[in-house]
């Protein structure tokens, strides 16, 4: 159980499988509180990334980040909508799901962009963070987006199996739904479509949700070690998330 204050880093247990509110509805209790307070908006030096991708990973990096720029600069002008479809589909198209052991010879390591495009791989938390910073960068209020921690069902919907898992929420208004986009399948669905998904908690650079909750409880960097450490590198690597 989460008490005021205390750490998110352990994998929570697995959600009670007993009466759950419905589908939809425990989506949008989590956000019921989220006020649009002002445009938070990512700044990038990206001629600063591309280059330490050329450093750090060769010619295969340096290109890695050029096809991303490109993707941001061909969906500057598009509508929203279309702007988390280029986005999730860039990302769940080039990069390979890997685990951190095979990738870093660590587990539970939290990738920064850049680190996730120039090994052009990454688990369920790099490609997360990867579409929320891109998406930032494009414009999209930070209030809008939530990296959202679930439980995933395994094998069918009868299934009792559940495994952690990390996917992207975009909430349209304060109260909607939000639209899911998983490294798991290609489209982008709202929540109610996704009845395999059992949300645990919620963050962005403002606040910490528990699912449920209508307010935050916490700072995010203050109670998530690993996030704080991925902000701080992707600051040095020219990428300055708004918090």
């Amino acid at each position: 159980m989460l008490t005021p204050g205390g750490s998110l880093d352990q994998i929570l247990p697995s959600p009670p499988h007993r009466s759950y509110i419905g589908p939809g509805r425990l989506w949008i209790l989590a956000c019921a509180a989220l006020l649009l307070v002002g445009l938070a908006l990512a700044t990038g030096d990206l001629d600063r990334m591309q280059r330490l991708a050329s450093e750090r990973y060769g010619a295969s990096g340096q290109e890695s980040i050029g096809a991303w720029r490109q993707v941001l600069a061909d969906s500057a002008a598009l509508d929203t909508e279309d702007q988390l479809a280029r986005i999730n589909t860039f990302f769940n198209r080039r990069l390979r799901f890997l685990d951190d052991d095979i990738i870093w010879g660590t587990k539970d390591y939290w990738a920064t962009p850049l680190e996730t495009m120039g090994r052009r791989a990454g688990d369920c938390e790099d490609f997360t963070i990867a579409k929320y910073a891109s998406l930032l960068l494009l414009g999209v209020p930070r209030e809008k987006l939530r990296l959202i921690y679930v439980k995933a069902r395994i094998g069918g919907a009868s299934s009792p199996i559940t495994q952690a898992h990390m996917v992207l929420g975009y909430y349209p208004t304060p109260e909607a739904e939000p639209l899911i986009l998983d490294n798991l399948i290609s489209d982008i669905r709202p929540a109610a479509r996704r009845p395999d998904l059992f949300p645990i908690f919620s963050f962005n650079g403002a606040g910490l949700w528990t699912a449920g909750a209508s307010a935050s409880s916490g700072d995010p960097t203050a109670r998530l070690s690993r996030w704080r450490a991925a902000l701080e590198r992707m600051r040095e690597e020219g990428l300055d998330l708004p918090r």
